[in-house]
């Protein structure tokens, strides 16, 4: 593999798979929260959040960790204001107290935090404006979510970037991603460039997918997955991911490492291939390859849809972690590629209406629909050129899913956001 795509390879991994604690939306929002007041430099009497459309919906319904279960904006905003460590980024309710949680309490009910959609027409931003003692600070946070492009304090500006809707705000080239290197990469990566990055993933999700099914968290998913369906891997494989989902959705102060900004992505192209390691008794080494895969073709199919819309990025994870557990068979690019479209032709579509406790279900499902072509792979059994939305070569394929998600979809976001706002 040429050197310059290696390393792309391995940044992009060290990029995307990164901690958080909670949904990354309301987390963000924390994070510029945080940012705001350390700027300003007291606890501020008055707060106001603009976020865009997409970021409202994300947040609307999730439980905001270390906040006594609030829910919303205005929980983020303030537990970022009060208890947040702006340093610690999608970490930054990480350490708060239970004094602390007492004081959000009491700082909600006395400053009551104005939230309005951004007037920007980015598809991700968050704009947070706070004051005290005749001094105002600001910071927003666009296009993905530690993106940083203005702090402000009074009239100075500490610190500004430009920022355009078409602009990659990521370091790495992911143009240089397709199934192909992909799998090469996983064959011929040394693994101590990637075993830091892989091992952390490993520890995170699988903690909270085991704390899922220990206890009652929302719906219940993965635990009913296990009671109602079985305990063979195929079963696990789900229930472990949806547990995970489960807790995180309802306020597990666990950390999850993510994929393509979403905790709900890394459980799922993680915790199947996991699973399914431990049960095909793989060794250290082929786990980290295999997820290299996994991960590596969620990003890839993220990539073209972006990080927020109508389409549910559970589907693209969902692939990915069938892609890696293809892996884990024996399968290399063809036995790939044909997974990889075999569960894009049964699952896309499947809505993002927010994230809430019924993301454990898709999740399931999406991990449902790779696992389903993976096994028509196996069978010699395939979706052909011409068959709704797939082309020949899974990159066709792909780019035509893109297409449809980022664009086709766009007028679907906007109605399922305006049903959600007028609730």
């Amino acid at each position: 593999m040429e050197r310059k795509v290696y390393d792309e390879y391995v940044q992009i991994l060290k990029e995307e798979l990164i901690p958080a604690m909670g949904c990354t939306e309301p987390i963000a929002i924390a994070y510029a929260a945080a940012l705001a007041r350390k700027t300003l430099g007291c606890l501020p009497d008055a707060a106001a959040v603009k976020a865009s459309p997409n970021i409202i919906k994300n947040v609307k319904s999730v439980v905001v960790p270390n906040t006594g279960g609030k829910r919303g904006i205005a929980a983020a905003a303030s537990a970022g204001i009060v208890a947040g460590d702006a340093d610690r980024e999608l970490q930054v309710l990480t350490d708060v107290s239970k004094e602390e949680i007492v004081e959000i309490d009491k700082y909600m009910e006395s400053v009551k935090c104005a939230v309005e959609q951004s007037d920007k027409p980015y598809i991700f931003d968050i704009q947070v404006s706070v004051s005290a003692k005749g001094h105002e600070a600001f910071a927003e946070i666009a296009g993905n979510h530690t993106n940083v492009i203005k702090i402000s304090r009074d009239d100075e500006v500490l610190l500004s970037k430009e920022y355009s809707e078409k602009a990659d705000v990521k370091h790495s080239d992911r143009s240089c991603l397709n199934v192909k290197d992909i799998v090469e990469f996983a064959d011929t990566v040394s693994v101590d460039d990637i075993r830091e990055v892989l091992k952390r993933q490993i520890e995170y999700n699988k903690a909270i997918a085991e704390e899922g099914l220990r206890n009652r968290w929302g719906a219940n998913i993965g635990q009913i997955i296990l009671k109602t369906q079985g305990d063979k891997v195929y079963d696990r494989a789900k229930a472990y991911a949806a547990a995970g989902s489960d807790a995180r959705m309802n306020g597990c102060e666990l950390p999850v490492v993510i994929n393509s900004g979403s905790g709900n992505q890394g459980l799922t192209a993680s915790l199947p291939v996991i699973i399914f390691a431990e049960e095909l008794k793989a060794s250290e080494e082929q786990l980290y390859r295999a997820l290299a895969v996994s991960n590596l073709i969620t990003i890839h199919l993220k990539t073209g849809i972006g990080p927020l819309s109508a389409y549910c990025g559970a589907t693209s994870a969902g692939c990915g972690a069938a892609a890696g557990v293809s892996y884990l068979h024996g399968g290399r690019y063809y036995e790939i590629a044909h997974t990889v479209v075999n569960g894009l032709s049964i699952n896309s579509g499947m809505i993002c209406d927010g994230a809430k406790s019924s993301c454990a279900a898709k999740i399931a499902s999406a991990i449902d629909a790779g696992l389903l072509g993976m096994q028509m792979q196996m069978n010699e059994s395939q979706f052909y050129d011409g068959e709704g939305i797939v082309k020949k070569g899974i990159e066709n394929t792909i780019n035509n899913v893109s297409q449809v998600a980022r664009d086709g979809m766009r007028e679907t976001d906007k109605e399922i956001i305006r049903i959600m706002l007028e609730r």
